[in-house]
Parts: structure tokens; sequence; C-alpha cells
């Protein structure tokens, strides 16, 4: 990729962990659309242009999504040092008592090291509790998770889409009993799905130091602007059990959000994604941008995003709140 701008890398929280300002994801892709070969040649082209952190989860094609990664990683032959790699736990992939939707200390100590089986590594960076378990005591899986981290299966732990009164729950029991904290919370997180990021976690990043990994910056693909027509086929609405995703990209409110702040873009000479990614990235409380591809062009789009990130100054965020409200 010629003339490419630098990839700034953040402190994931208050750990001393870098990660890549904007990053790769394997959500729906590996698997659903990805073989290995494409598979390698996005994560190729990413890593090229300065992402060291990649995200998975063992929910992910059942197991498929950690496995394409993991040959694809050994297939470019990058050395352990060079990358930073995540998955997370709960759904399960077995049918069983024990097994599924669950953070007990039996299937997540089972789960890690199928997990790191089928990555064909020795530990993950950071390993995220799914969702929350409100059967299981917050307590056990705090254990649970500060042994994993003991044992060298992760070097830290977090959560994703938990609430902020959970993950204080679970930070303060750490404290309490000098265990390993959890320090980065997955979110979801675009134009279109703020609240949880941008109020109920507030207090969270300057009392206890949560960082944040978001996810779906596209608000999977409304913000790219191709459903402004319906929906075209090959897009991921179009797969089926995907029908309450497509509802929600043709809305037609939404849709003429995304008309205005196509304006926008136009006027920062960018494409929308690119606008939404650098929006994303723009904020100070988020450590890393998880971005996702099917094809190494929109790898290199995703990561010209970076060009727009200077250009989004106190003005041009006002400019683009006062978009989405009409």
């Amino acid at each position: 990729m010629e003339n490419q701008p630098l990839m700034p890398y953040r402190r994931l929280g208050r750990s001393g962990l870098q990660v890549s300002a904007l990053s790769f994801g394997s959500w729906v892709t590996f698997g659903g659309q990805l073989d290995t070969g494409l598979a390698r040649d996005c994560l190729a082209a990413a890593h090229d242009g300065g992402v060291n952190y990649f995200d998975t989860a063992e929910s992910y094609g059942a197991g498929e999504s950690e496995a394409i990664m993991g040959k694809a990683i050994a297939e470019l032959g990058w050395p352990r040092w060079s990358f930073v790699i995540s998955t997370k736990l709960f759904w399960g992939l077995h049918d069983a008592p024990n097994m599924r939707n669950t953070l007990n200390r039996k299937y997540l100590l089972q789960a890690i090291e199928g997990s790191l089986e089928r990555l064909g590594l020795d530990f993950v960076d950071l390993v995220l509790c799914h969702r929350p378990d409100p059967e299981t005591p917050v307590e056990e899986t705090v254990w649970a998770m500060h042994d994993i981290v003991e044992r060298g299966h992760a070097l830290y732990w977090g959560t994703s889409e938990w609430s902020a009164d959970d993950i204080r729950a679970a930070w303060e029991i750490a404290e309490r009993h000098h265990l390993r904290k959890p320090v980065a919370e997955q979110a979801q997180y675009n134009l279109f799905e703020r609240r949880r990021v941008e109020a109920e976690y507030r207090r969270l990043y300057e009392e206890i130091g949560i960082g944040l990994t978001t996810w779906s910056p596209l608000a999977s693909g409304l913000l790219t602007g191709k459903y402004l027509d319906g929906v075209p086929d090959g897009s991921r609405a179009s797969l089926p059990g995907y029908e309450g995703l497509a509802a929600m990209l043709t809305d037609p409110a939404r849709n003429d959000d995304v008309r205005r702040l196509r304006g926008v873009a136009d006027e920062l000479g960018c494409t929308l994604s690119q606008l939404a990614i650098a929006w994303c990235a723009a904020n100070p409380n988020v450590s890393t941008v998880i971005t996702g591809a099917s094809r190494v062009e929109q790898v290199e789009e995703n990561l010209a995003a970076l060009e727009v990130l200077d250009a989004l100054d106190l003005d041009m965020l006002d400019r683009i709140d006062a978009a989405l409200t009409g």
C-alpha cells in the first residue's frame, strides 16, 4: 500500500499492552464467507498496514473461525511477538450441561484449552467473557479468569457486552482478593450505537482504567451506504438467518441519516466507511476499533480511515452529530 498513513498504537486501558488503533476481526466472514486462503490474504494486508491486534471467538463458525485464523497465521509465519490476538468464551460448542451459555469454572478452563488448540497457539494475549452469566457467581468467573492468566493460557482478560455494574463488580472482587483484574471491555460502538460507550461506561475509564476494543463500527454495513437502495445480493443481510439485520439495515430514518453523513464524507474526500471508522477511533477512550473484511480491497479501504482521523476536530464532530439529528 503506497502513501499509507502510520498506524497509531494505544495502550489497552490501564494495562501496558499496546494495540493498533484499527484492528481486524473474524466475526461472520471467517468460515462463513472466507476460506483459509482469503483469510490469509486479508490478515497479511492488515498486518502490512500496521495492524497488530486480531480478534476472534470460540463461537464464530462453531470454532471454525479460530481454526482458520490459526492456520492462516501459521502459513504467514509471523513470529509470536509480532501480533496480539484475542478470543472470547461463553456460548460454548457442546450441547451439554456446563458447556453452553455459561461462565462457570468448568467451562472456562476447558474452553480456553480448545481455543488454543484450534488457534495453534500456546497462549492468547487477551481472553474475553463474551457475555455476562447471571447463573454463575461473578466471583467464580473472576477466579477462573485469574487462573487462566496464572496458567499462562492468556496474558490479560476482559469482558464483552457486560453492564458497567457487572464490570465494576468483577474488578472489585479481583481487587479485594488480589486477583488479575479485567483490563478491557469489547462493546458495540458506532454512530448509531453510542449510549453504553459514551454514557454507561463513562466513569469506568478514569476510575478503574478499563480499555475498549469496539466492534461493528459500520453498524453491520449500514454506514457503508450500500443499503440505501435495499439489500444487495451477496451482502451479509442477504444470508439466511439475518432477516432481522436486513430490517435494521433498510430502516428509512437511519438511511436518511446515512445520506446526510455521505455529504460530510464527500466534503472530507473519504468514503462513508472511512468516516464511520475514523469517528470511532477519534474517541479517546477507544483503544482499538475492530474492522472486518471479506477481501483485501476492503482491508485497504478500512486502513485508509487513518487519513481521516486528523480532520475530525471538534467542529467536524459537531457537524457529524448534526447530520444524525437531521
